[in-house]
């Protein structure tokens, strides 16, 4: 697989669970960010020097309107990441993120990247109806598929059931909910379930949440996209 992206490649090349087999870099690149790239290789598994190429070369090694921004690596994929690792990473206060059947790549890849900033402990996806770990889902999130374990699950309403016995709360975020994510104040182990955009929560999944809860949206704007609906919550566990 082809990563992209000054941060979805320094990422990889710092991250030691990453093999790199390739690094294509233009020149200016690597003139602007030559140290960068010392750091990043200096923590990694011993990732190869970079192939000088050109922009043009770069692209043509990716899909149709890939921005590359010059620097592109041939990677390995990560370990797969179970729920026995996700738990591992997880104190008393902990937050996952569960992803009911959402499909779009850039939308997974930019809730990571919410789950990276605001110290998500890891972000579940289903084994069908959820994107593979391609160059356009690491641009997205822009170096955190090397940071926060993307675990896959052929049952999410079983994972659900797995992690409240672990002493998790389960919030679904859906606009049916009575009262607002900040008005229930959940704190401890929360794990905030998203449906897909226009199907939202599937029944099995609702009835697994402990409770429902809406973000406070305008009448005239009654929704947003998923990432960003996780990136408001995400915000709100973190600072409770």
């Amino acid at each position: 697989m082809w990563l992209y992206g000054r941060h979805a490649v320094l990422a990889a090349l710092a991250n030691p669970d990453r093999a790199v087999r390739r690094l294509l870099a233009s020149a200016e690149f690597i003139e602007r960010h030559g140290q960068e790239i010392a750091v990043a290789r200096a923590k990694g598994a011993a990732p190869p020097p970079p192939e000088n190429a050109t922009r043009d070369e770069i692209a043509r090694r990716l899909t149709d309107g890939a921005v590359h921004q010059g620097i592109a690596a041939l990677v390995g994929p990560l370990p797969e990441a179970g729920m026995d690792d996700l738990l591992a990473r997880c104190g008393e206060r902990a937050h996952v993120v569960a992803l009911d059947q959402v499909t779009d790549p850039h939308n997974v890849g930019a809730i990571l990247r919410s789950a990276a900033a605001f110290g998500g402990a890891g972000v579940i996806v289903t084994a069908r109806h959820a994107p593979e770990e391609t160059g356009a889902l690491a641009k997205a999130a822009s170096g955190a598929l090397e940071r926060v374990p993307l675990v896959r699950v052929v049952n999410l309403a079983r994972a659900l059931d797995e992690l409240k016995a672990a002493g998790f709360w389960v919030v679904g975020l859906d606009e049916r909910g009575e009262r607002t994510l900040a008005q229930t104040a959940p704190s401890g182990r929360v794990v905030l379930a998203l449906g897909a955009e226009g199907d939202g929560l599937r029944r099995l999944t609702a009835e697994r949440c402990d409770l429902l809860a809406r973000l406070p949206m305008s009448a005239s704007m009654p929704s947003v996209n998923v990432s960003n609906a996780a990136a408001v919550a995400l915000y709100e566990l973190a600072r409770v």
